[in-house]
């Protein structure tokens, strides 16, 4: 089974890069083959947001055999605890819409869907319900605690507990993030499988980053991640 491996960036994928072998470089846009538990590898940083995180999972579909596209990083929780491990079941662009008198509203209500092949896509890309259940079960083997549910991408970020709790009802979301409904996106093109887990470093409230644990987070999921290629076959 080949891997691919998309992080936001370096800081996010520190525990997993000196896993692999060889060693990946810290660089973006760089794509590095390798090994982990004599599984082949993929992996890159994309950079922050959705052109970057598109742009990445393009070219790694584009040139390489992929039967599983992985994309990990930090996100911000709609509730729970810092550094929980989180599993998309969905990923939703949470700001492409309009704005009206009556409130925001998404493409399916201005008609355009973001994608057309057997069905339509507008906001939300949902993942491979027996991908996701397979992982969590993994994930729940090696002992860890993990949840699942909706993801949104936003490109503003939610910085007060008012703007978060909008994005959290518009699709029932437990993370919010800039880069996974676009690589989402991008897998339902290629029609390549994928999983997005994440490592809560903040409950969105009023933005204070002296309440943040990135580290704990981000080693959290690069521990979820290394489980999945581990028992995942």
């Amino acid at each position: 089974m080949n891997f691919a491996l998309i992080a936001p960036t370096p800081a996010e994928s520190e525990g997993l890069r000196g896993r692999l072998s060889p060693q990946p470089k810290q660089e973006m846009k760089v794509i590095s083959e390798g090994e982990l538990y004599g599984k082949p590898v993929l992996f890159t940083h994309c950079g922050v947001g959705k052109v970057n995180a598109a742009h990445s999972a393009t070219l790694m579909l584009e040139n390489y055999n992929v039967d599983i596209l992985i994309l990990f990083g930090i996100g911000g929780g709609y509730s729970g605890e810092v550094g929980d491990i989180v599993v998309a079941e969905s990923e939703s662009y949470g700001d492409e819409g309009v704005l009206t008198k009556d409130g925001w509203k998404s493409m399916k209500f201005m008609g355009f869907p973001l994608l057309k092949d057997e069905r339509e896509y507008y906001n939300t890309f949902p993942m491979d319900t027996e991908l996701v259940q397979r992982a969590i079960k993994a994930l729940k083997d090696a002992g860890l605690n993990v949840s699942s549910g909706n993801f949104v991408t936003v490109s503003q970020c939610s910085g007060t507990r008012e703007s978060g709790e909008i994005m959290k009802k518009r699709f029932n979301g437990i993370c919010e993030n800039m880069e996974g409904a676009a690589v989402a996106h991008i897998c339902t093109m290629y029609r390549v499988p994928m999983i997005e887990v994440r490592g809560i470093s903040n409950i969105i409230k009023d933005r204070d980053m002296k309440k943040w644990d990135i580290k704990k987070a981000a080693s959290n999921c690069n521990e979820a991640v290394i489980e999945l290629i581990k028992r995942l076959k």
